[in-house]
């Protein structure tokens, strides 16, 4: 049995990773983002994020920050961050700054989430001038050193300007164990990647939550946790709309990514076994279906994991049917007391 009143205390998020589509272009994408953000402002969805991604053609959000700032100035009360920047891709300075900016323009609505991936190929990852052998290693001081200079009395003689003395929250991402020990060791909120690695979900979440060390910045455990959400008005048509993104994840474990592909219908019937292993395994987390399946969904996953808070994603093909996706999820979510 559910228990109601617990699991509708879990906040509801968005994250979009500005999805190009076949047939599309990145300055598209980003007017569906802005598009989106406004959407699910309107819908109270809590903060909206977006993730740091290079070389990857089907995804738009490769310059987070000006993206970030973009959205930001497109909403008026909706929090919005990243999900994540890839600390290791960037000197700790520059990403207090542009977050110092980002939080002088936009107070009190501001978020970063740092992981320690290179959000791409190594070759990709060469070319944004990382040392590639220190570089993941050097994290959890990376992110010390990112702390410090949001600080009002920083440690270090060299200033973040704008960023000293602002508060922004900061939060630890990941999908292994690693980034739950470090955020529960530094006391941070931790957002876990279960949306497509799901594997360590429940380890991870056990870490976090044992190990915990309160904070300056956080009294107490605060998870987010990701989940795939694909809503229609029947559950036909929502796993049409969930085939995009199955074939988008077949392509990249393939090593082929691809932009965003158009739905097809009976995808399952056509994959072969290996395919359909993989999508078992790394979209586990995922609610595809009317809006009554995927309440449901919803909230047994909130009472399996006792999240703070769902980061919801839906890449779909269309952008009002992606519109629609987190209208329903968010009508059903908000009414189940009523009804």
């Amino acid at each position: 049995m559910l228990n109601i009143e617990q699991t509708t205390k879990s906040k509801l998020s968005v994250l979009d990773l500005s999805p190009i589509a076949e047939g599309s272009n990145a300055g598209q994408s980003f007017k569906h983002t802005l598009e989106l953000a406004q959407h699910a402002e309107k819908l109270g969805y809590h903060r909206y994020w977006l993730a740091e991604h290079h070389g990857m053609p089907g995804i738009a959000s490769a310059a987070t920050s000006i993206l970030i700032g973009h959205v930001a100035s497109g909403t008026t009360s909706i929090r919005v961050g990243a999900g994540g920047i890839m600390l290791p891709n960037h000197s700790p300075l520059v990403i207090a700054e542009q977050f110092g900016t980002l939080e002088s323009l936009f107070p009190n609505r501001i978020d970063l989430g740092v992981g320690r991936a290179p959000g791409s190929d190594q070759l990709t990852a060469r070319a944004l001038r990382r040392n590639l052998d220190s570089d993941a290693e050097a994290f959890p001081q990376d992110v010390m050193e990112l702390l410090d200079y949001f600080s009002a009395e920083p440690k270090r003689p060299v200033k973040a300007v704008p960023g000293t003395g602002l508060e922004i929250p900061v939060w630890i991402l990941g999908s292994s164990l690693f980034g739950a020990q470090l955020a529960a060791a530094l006391g941070l909120p931790f957002a876990f990647a279960s949306h497509f690695a799901p594997a360590y979900m429940l380890q991870a979440i056990e870490i976090y939550r044992e190990t915990f060390r309160p904070s300056q910045y956080l009294e107490q455990p605060y998870l987010m946790l990701g989940f795939n959400v694909f809503a229609a008005d029947t559950e036909e048509e929502a796993t049409f709309l969930a085939s995009s993104m199955q074939q988008a994840f077949v392509n990249l474990r393939s090593g082929n990514p691809t932009r965003l592909p158009p739905p097809v219908f009976d995808l399952w019937n056509q994959l072969g076994g290996a395919e359909r292993a993989i999508l078992n395994q790394v979209l586990s987390c995922s609610a595809i279906g009317d809006g009554e399946k995927v309440l449901s969904e919803i909230l047994a996953f909130i009472a399996r994991t006792g999240a703070d808070e769902l980061m919801i994603t839906s890449q779909i093909f269309n952008h009002q049917a992606r519109l629609k996706s987190y209208e329903i999820t968010a009508n059903a979510y908000q009414n189940i007391l009523a009804g």
